[in-house]
């Protein structure tokens, strides 16, 4: 997958230099596929952040959205042209986006960013998306893949979607877009939050940091590690009960930031799944669970976090719960039936 995803960025960096569109950086695999479990048996989805870089000239600003009816944390991206007026760099003969946009278009016959994938002066999901998947299609046949793998592009707004088989087997490639925060391991994503999310939102993502997380416990848990196993059982077992598959997945890496490495040695497995159950039954019926990465100060060290996540107080993931009496109802019975 990503050696798929890394010729396409190749081949579409290639043809898309002297142009005013978003760079494209090397992706980064993320979720369940990339760290090692999986919640569902069928057809495998790999999902892959592609980070987007302004072109020459242009600059990205985030824009925090303070519309508390809407939930989580979620940005927008202000494309502004930047001022590249010799007077300001020393000198140097450089065309000046910001006060001679039209000089720079007529020279190079290249519309700038703000003519192409915006609405306004911020950059829109959809056409990033649509922008993205049509390049995909026109690249496809000087990819080495295409010789032994036939692509289908999947309809999607906010993601472009590839199903690729030869025949005896198929796998799918979710593409997400992301803007990377104070290079840190958050991103704000082209992923959907809601039925009804704008194109010019882009909610914050922790994604990235937890695929990073399961990496750096991969390094330092015994060889024969129970952790993955626990987690894809319960979230198997979950995803037929209409549960958030993304609480167990806390709940097993908060044990795995508290609990000792070595006990998570495989002769322990019916005790750790007993932890997690535990853990689980704990937090549904105080309807409260703090997500793992908002405002943790105790994540590896290697883990990045800017400094208004970090400080952040941790949301919680069953707030739901604790408003609709309903909701927490049949959360319990699918706690009971588990």
């Amino acid at each position: 997958t990503m050696a798929l995803i890394d010729n396409f960025t190749t081949v579409l960096r290639r043809a898309l230099s002297g142009t005013f569109y978003p760079v494209l950086q090397q992706a980064i695999g993320f979720g369940s596929a990339f760290e090692g479990w999986t919640a569902r048996e069928e057809e495998v989805v790999y999902q892959v952040l592609v980070p987007l870089t302004p072109p020459l000239g242009h600059i990205f600003h985030l824009e925090r959205d303070t519309d508390q009816q809407k939930p989580g944390r979620n940005f927008r991206v202000r494309v502004e042209l930047e001022c590249r007026c010799p007077r300001e760099y020393q000198g140097m003969n450089m065309l000046c986006f910001q006060h001679h946009p039209e000089v720079i278009r007529r020279r190079t016959r290249q519309p700038n960013l703000l003519d192409t994938l915006c609405t306004g002066f911020y950059l829109d999901v959809k056409k990033t998306v649509q922008w993205f998947c049509t390049l995909v299609g026109a690249s496809w046949r000087r990819l080495p893949q295409s010789r032994s793998w036939h692509l289908v592009l999947l309809p999607s707004k906010r993601s472009c979607n590839l199903r690729l088989s030869n025949g005896q087997e198929s796998f799918q490639v979710k593409v997400l877009f992301g803007v990377q925060r104070h290079a840190s391991d958050i991103f704000i994503s082209s992923r959907h939050r809601g039925a009804h999310t704008p194109s010019t939102m882009w909610p914050e993502t922790y994604a990235v940091a937890e695929t990073k997380f399961f990496k750096h416990m991969a390094r330092r848990a015994p060889q024969d590690s129970s952790h993955l196993k626990c987690l894809q059982l319960l979230a198997r077992v979950l995803a037929r009960k209409d549960f958030s598959i993304h609480s167990i997945k806390t709940i097993v890496m908060r044990l795995l930031n508290t609990v000792p490495v070595a006990q998570w040695h495989n002769r322990y497995f019916l005790l750790q799944l007993s932890d997690a159950l535990e853990q689980l039954r704990l937090s549904l019926e105080g309807k409260h669970l703090e997500h793992f990465i908002v405002g943790n100060q105790r994540l590896p060290e290697e883990i990045r976090l800017p400094p208004d996540v970090q400080r952040a107080k941790p949301p919680n993931l069953f707030h739901g719960l604790a408003q609709d009496p309903a909701a927490h109802s049949q959360a319990m019975q699918a706690y009971l039936d588990l």
